[in-house]
């Protein structure tokens, strides 16, 4: 790393001066290196996180601290000419984050891109599919996408990101997306460990709700896959049972539920089991007795319901490592893409079954 020149520049010493610099409706790179007492090169590599040049703390602080002052934000537009490339981290969803695991998730993965001084733009993608999305995408100039698995990117797509600049493209999901990293995870896995556990405790007439919500079906439906996989064989039953997400949707369905017969259900996540037990209970239906009930993701208020919730907990990708991931694709752009297995699940018995 080079040592950079001693600074020439004065800090202002007068109250009227530094008062006029603040009040200046927009503050440039030069009147921080001035209020700083610094040169225009190390405010630049204090602001862009330049780790070539060695700077010192108390510098860097003063250049913050003049910065702060002044109201002074480096041009993203005019960074990326200089470096080539935005420093903007994609993150398409097609609605609201639906669940605690979620919203944790991707608040874990944005703090860590933002730590390796990436700016993080979640995009919503409604209502478009996966080459459609993909243009869409492309128009920021992302240097990295990283499709969390409610939109299906095709291959077409990935090379229409990477036409436009985009160094990394990692997809999350149930298959592999070829020319991008693919962080690969079987959904129906999850269907199979709970159909397991039902068959352990001898359900044979097995329901799985089907979230009617948009944007699940690359999840939704492998599990239903694999539960009839794994149930079917031995000679049970597999009832799809389509719900939405709201109360008057569950207490019809558990007004109906004696007609179905059945004594067993998977309900696709623990926040649907759970809504789904409140209502069989207010229907008189007995949990486990007359139906067990087993859902996905071990959140803590399945552990506080009275019976407890039995669960497929998965262990998944951190929000650290996939952070970690896209730094890597994007200072070595020419690797071939990967593939990564990510999704562990087991099945958890506790009092709903």
């Amino acid at each position: 790393m080079s040592q950079i020149p001693r600074a020439t520049t004065q800090t202002p010493r007068h109250p009227a001066e530094r008062s006029l610099l603040a009040k200046r409706a927009v503050p440039t790179s030069a009147d921080v290196a001035r209020l700083a007492g610094v040169s225009r090169a190390t405010v630049s590599y204090v602001l862009n996180n330049t780790s070539a040049v060695r700077i010192s703390e108390p510098t860097r602080r003063r250049v913050r601290q003049a910065a702060e002052e002044l109201g002074y934000v480096p041009h993203a537009a005019a960074r990326s000419l200089r470096a080539g490339h935005t420093r903007i981290v994609l993150l398409p969803t097609a609605h609201v984050a639906h669940g605690p695991l979620d919203g944790r998730f991707i608040s874990e993965l944005q703090w860590a891109l933002r730590r390796l001084d990436y700016t993080v733009v979640q995009y919503g993608s409604l209502g478009l599919d996966g080459d459609a999305a993909a243009r869409a995408w492309a128009e920021l100039r992302p240097v990295a996408v990283v499709s969390l698995g409610e939109v299906a990117l095709t291959p077409q797509g990935v090379d229409v990101l990477k036409r436009s600049g985009a160094r990394a493209v990692i997809t999350l999901g149930p298959q592999q997306v070829r020319g991008a990293h693919s962080l690969v995870m079987d959904q129906r896995e999850v269907g199979v460990r709970a159909a397991r556990h039902l068959l352990e405790r001898g359900r044979r007439r097995i329901g799985m709700i089907m979230p009617e919500e948009p944007g699940l079906e690359l999840f939704r439906e492998p599990r239903l896959a694999g539960l009839r996989q794994a149930a079917e064989p031995l000679g049970a039953t597999v009832t799809p049972l389509p719900l939405g997400y709201d109360e008057s949707a569950a207490d019809a369905l558990a007004a109906r539920w004696r007609e179905l017969g059945l004594d067993g259900v998977y309900a696709y996540n623990d926040e649907y089991a759970m809504l789904l037990m409140r209502a069989l209970q207010d229907a008189g239906i007995g949990i486990p007795d007359e139906t067990a009930v087993i859902g996905t993701d071990d959140l803590l208020l399945g552990r506080l319901l009275r019976p407890r919730l039995s669960t497929v907990r998965l262990d998944m990708v951190t929000g650290q490592h996939l952070a970690e991931l896209v730094d890597r694709v994007v200072r070595d752009p020419g690797g071939a893409p990967e593939r990564h297995d990510l999704l562990g699940a087991r099945a958890i018995r506790r009092e709903s079954t």
